[in-house]
């Protein structure tokens, strides 16, 4: 699998926003830096924050607002190193932060999410107004990246914000299945793209080294594919939520056909030559490879795929696709004939074949196809997207 693959959802991170963004004043810890960023004159300081900062919300109000404010309170305190008021402000013309907030946004996030929103703190007040939670969100991260201190105590900065992503995807790859890791772990990790404003989580679940979400349908694929080590159904449901809550999608990869091994270690007869097989324990390219000539592979694949597209909700599925050597396809004289009957010519267009056989498959899901740049081929459905 490629681990480049995001090299450029992390470069953007300081670029994220429109070119020309205009930073006047004092430098600052903004990342990535806002569209638009405008201190104001008047000297040091700005807005205190003390024991008696309150938050209170104007405009629209649900449970995942009040959570991220609790969040951001949680952490503004660790910063300031004092208690806070619990709950929000009931007058929000004497509150230290005022969010004013349009609507909820949408239930799932997605790829079309306003994460637009305006911050202007004065020597008396922060006016927080977003499109939608999401981008109240983003702007709460903003605010705790503008905590300064000078020997007077903590402040915001007197300054004028205007922002929205210049990207709207993007992404950060986590190889649990290369790198199995508590639920814990990866919720930090989420903590963090949040405090960045990263969006898209990309899981990749499955690779030679293990098998990692549970498949009631087809149990031996971790029952035999995981060391034990795997994430329930439930386990990956409180992560899609966690997620969520925090504004980021949930984009799974089942990486097929090549880097296979864990799919065929319970299920040798998916694969394109005899097992039987195991784990692997180095990383590499190797040769188990699911076999594209088999309706029997298409239909496990099916069932699977029904499965998982019930579990993570986002739009996008991952199949991998990536660093298919077709060593097994070329020493397979059944497949060879099946490529000469179909006037198949190389490798390349027996993958072709089969991700268009399982595009397919995702679209009865409602899925759109993901998969790295090996899958490119000139008969792919308009709507897969190459990575």
């Amino acid at each position: 699998m490629k681990i480049l693959f995001n090299v450029l959802s992390i470069s953007v991170l300081m670029t994220w926003l429109a070119p020309g963004a205009n930073a006047q004043g004092p430098r600052h810890n903004l990342m990535p830096t806002p569209a638009e960023v405008r201190f104001q004159p008047g000297g040091p300081g700005g807005l205190d924050v003390g024991k008696s900062f309150t938050v209170a919300v104007r405009g629209h109000n649900d449970r995942r607002l009040e959570a991220g404010i609790g969040r951001a309170m949680r952490r503004l305190e660790g910063r300031i190193g004092m208690e806070l008021k619990r709950g929000l402000a009931v007058d929000d013309g004497t509150a230290t932060l005022v969010i004013e907030c349009r609507e909820a946004g949408q239930a799932v996030p997605s790829l079309n999410e306003d994460e637009s929103y305006s911050l202007e703190v004065s020597d008396k007040q922060a006016a927080l107004k977003a499109a939608t939670v999401t981008g109240a969100l983003r702007a709460l991260e903003t605010f705790l990246q503008l905590l300064e201190s000078d020997r007077d105590g903590y402040y915001i900065p007197r300054v004028k914000i205007q922002d929205k992503p210049r990207f709207r995807w993007r992404g950060l790859l986590f190889d649990s299945s290369r790198h199995f890791q508590p639920i814990e772990v990866i919720k930090r990790n989420l903590d963090g793209m949040a405090a960045v404003k990263l969006n898209v989580f990309h899981w990749h679940l499955t690779d030679d080294q293990g098998f990692r979400i549970e498949s009631k349908q087809h149990p031996k694929l971790t029952g035999m594919g995981s060391d034990g080590l795997f994430y329930t159904q439930d386990q990956a449901r409180e992560i899609i939520a966690y997620a969520a809550e925090r504004g980021i999608r949930v984009v799974p990869e089942f990486d097929l056909p090549g880097h296979a091994t864990s799919w065929v270690v319970g299920y040798p007869e998916l694969a394109s030559a005899p097992g039987p097989y195991q784990i692997e324990r180095q990383p590499g390219i190797f040769d188990p490879t699911l076999d594209p000539t088999r309706e029997e592979v298409y239909q496990f694949l099916d069932v699977f795929f029904g499965e998982m597209a019930a579990l993570f909700p986002d739009e996008y599925m991952h199949i991998g696709g990536d660093e298919n050597e077709g060593k097994q396809w070329d020493r397979n004289p059944r497949i060879q004939a099946f490529m000469k009957e179909r006037g198949i010519k190389n490798n390349h267009s027996l993958q072709a074949h089969f991700t268009m056989r399982l595009a397919r498959i995702l679209q009865k899901y409602k899925k759109k196809t993901m998969g790295w740049e090996e899958i490119l081929a000139d008969d792919l459905p308009k709507d897969v997207v190459i990575h």
